[in-house]
């Protein structure tokens, strides 16, 4: 039986499994208590984690420093419950601001792991939702909704997208405030089982925190993700390429980091989330023209190297109409 959706008084909590451990299985014998930092990351193997987001994730450097910082704060708070000063287990729910594409999702999935390898949360997984998994279209639906997401969220982290969309004051009929007030509560109740992160536009979720206090007091930590450079967008689109065995072709490199000097100044532009399209139509005119040489034997080479003209043939380098959503392919 799962563990409850709101906590009983008198009622005891099912104890976490240790990371690793088989539910079920029969117990291990206990580790050695850490008294040092150092054994505390080598015993939870909370670094490799960090490490993680730091090679994987290109720039973002305050970013990262505020993951360390929340990291440090779990691994001190354990030293001290190992030496029995009881403190009260802190509060952990985040806002992350930002433009589509900085990377908001993926720190989340990667926070969720560090909660669940220093002990914080009993799964370390992850459930993404946005307003429309949380509230419903009549009377009596919304309830139901937004406590199954929870309890599928319960031991993990809830990431909350565009979350100022679940308030709409202009609308009388909205049922959204249902779904807020029920967060509220488990998010006070039991913060210490759940981790609650709402992100979206930075403006949008000062706004909603203004018109929702209850909210903002409850949110420990703010961190703001910024737009990434074309620098650090190139490095993106290495990244990407390398992970699927495809490479820039001789001034192909050149060519991408042009593209990238258009295509943020135009409209709907969203960070790697562009980048990694942008490279897909490349992709998608590599195939072709490998495609219409029908008789040619190809080499490795020639199907894993993308070619200037791949890129350049993209409508962002027409700049007749900029403003045109076609002219960002």
């Amino acid at each position: 039986m799962g563990t409850p959706l709101y906590s009983i008084p008198g009622s005891t909590t099912p104890a976490a499994a240790t990371p690793g451990e088989t539910p079920g299985a029969p117990p291990a014998a206990p580790a050695q208590q850490a008294h040092t930092v150092a054994q505390v990351l080598q015993q939870s193997q909370a670094d490799a984690v960090m490490e993680e987001l730091e090679r994987d994730l290109v720039g973002l450097a305050p970013v990262k420093a505020r993951i360390r910082d929340i990291a440090a704060l779990l691994v001190i708070d354990k030293l001290r419950m190992n030496l029995g000063l009881q403190a009260q287990a802190p509060s952990l729910h985040m806002s992350f601001t930002g433009n589509p594409g900085t990377g908001k999702t993926t720190v989340a999935m990667r926070m969720a792991q560090i909660l669940f390898r220093l002990g914080y949360v009993r799964k370390g997984h992850l459930v993404a939702v946005t307003r429309d998994d949380l509230v419903g279209q009549y009377i009596g639906h919304t309830a139901p909704k937004t406590k199954e997401v929870l309890k599928r969220a319960m031991g993990g982290v809830l990431f909350i997208d565009e979350a100022y969309y679940l308030y709409r004051p202009e609308n009388e009929r909205d049922y959204g405030q249902e779904a807020i007030e029920i967060l509220l509560q488990v998010m006070e109740n039991q913060r210490d089982d759940l981790v609650v992160i709402l992100a979206g536009y930075k403006d949008r979720m000062e706004a909603f925190f203004r018109s929702n206090p209850g909210m903002s007091s409850r949110i420990a930590h703010h961190l703001d993700f910024p737009d990434y450079p074309p620098a650090d967008l190139l490095r993106i689109g290495d990244k990407l390429l390398a992970q699927q065995n495809y490479r820039f072709g001789t001034g192909a490199r050149e060519t991408f980091d042009e593209y990238l000097q258009h295509r943020i100044h135009q409209p709907h532009f969203a960070n790697a989330r562009s980048v990694r399209n942008a490279l897909d139509r490349a992709r998608l005119r590599q195939a072709s023209r490998l495609f219409a040489d029908r008789e040619r034997q190809f080499t490795a080479e020639d199907l894993t190297t993308i070619e200037s003209a791949d890129i350049r043939a993209s409508r962002v380098f027409n700049d007749s109409a900029p403003d045109s959503p076609q002219n960002n392919k």
